[in-house]
């Protein structure tokens, strides 16, 4: 186990790693929540970072017993804002007459975590805080979202009985989940995990068409009444709870 002693001065409490063995020094301090490897690369070109007493350079690789120190961390500029993704609008990578995030709000050095369809809507954290991505999408860490569905057929208790238990996606199953009714059209579903067109699937399966998908929710960021294609800062308590919550 590596031995990761930060600077109170700089990180706070000291952190341990698990089970991490011949990685490079920035994607080390990168996976400890202390900064994206780009600013970890300029804290080793300051010579702000030891690996046991000696100064790291870049390319360095820490293995287990390692003792990494980091005596001052660069200040971050990290930005984080929840957006309303209208339908119609591409979340990444837009074809020819398409139209994308990134082009639809007046935010620069920012890009969407995870994605939402072309067809859905809802809430979208943008940031330009790299740590996020792996912390609120990687399979292996359980991070609550929330959407609202409005259907073409009649919704039915069983439905939302069989999608609560877990439901085989083509050779893929799907984790228990929550789900709230609503009236006979329309459900509330909270899933901890994100497989492709996860809930369109599980209503396909179901012979439930969507009329509308919509995120309002994730962890504790909340759609709330903000209106399709605004965005609002995330800061205060509300980013406080959520960093801490995804471990940074």
């Amino acid at each position: 186990m590596i031995n990761n002693s930060l600077s109170e001065n700089s990180h706070g409490a000291s952190k341990s790693s698990a089970d991490i063995k011949g990685i490079r020094i920035n994607k080390y301090l990168a996976t400890q929540g202390v900064s994206t490897r780009r600013d970890a690369d300029k804290l080793i070109e300051a010579g702000k970072v030891t690996i046991n007493g000696r100064r790291a350079i870049l390319g360095d690789k820490v293995v287990e017993g390692d003792k990494v120190e980091v005596v001052k961390k660069i200040k971050n500029n990290f930005v984080y804002y929840a957006y309303n993704k209208p339908r119609g609008v591409i979340t990444h990578s837009p074809q020819k007459g398409e139209k994308d995030i990134l082009t639809s709000v007046a935010l620069k050095g920012v890009f969407p975590i995870g994605r939402l369809d072309k067809d859905s809507e809802g809430l979208i954290i943008l940031t330009n805080d790299g740590r996020v991505t792996d912390r609120l999408l990687n399979p292996k860490y359980d991070h609550e979202k929330e959407y609202f569905v409005k259907t073409r057929t009649l919704v039915k208790d069983s439905h939302l009985k069989t999608m609560e238990k877990g439901m085989n996606l083509e050779g893929i199953t799907t984790s228990p989940c929550k789900t709230k009714f609503i009236d006979d059209r329309g459900f509330y579903i909270t899933i901890s995990e994100g497989q492709k067109h996860q809930i369109r699937r599980m209503c396909d399966a179901l012979t439930l068409p969507i009329d509308t998908l919509e995120r309002i929710r994730v962890m504790n960021i909340k759609l709330g009444n903000l209106k399709s294609n605004a965005y609002r800062k995330i800061d205060g308590e509300e980013l406080e709870t959520f960093l801490k919550s995804l471990g940074l």
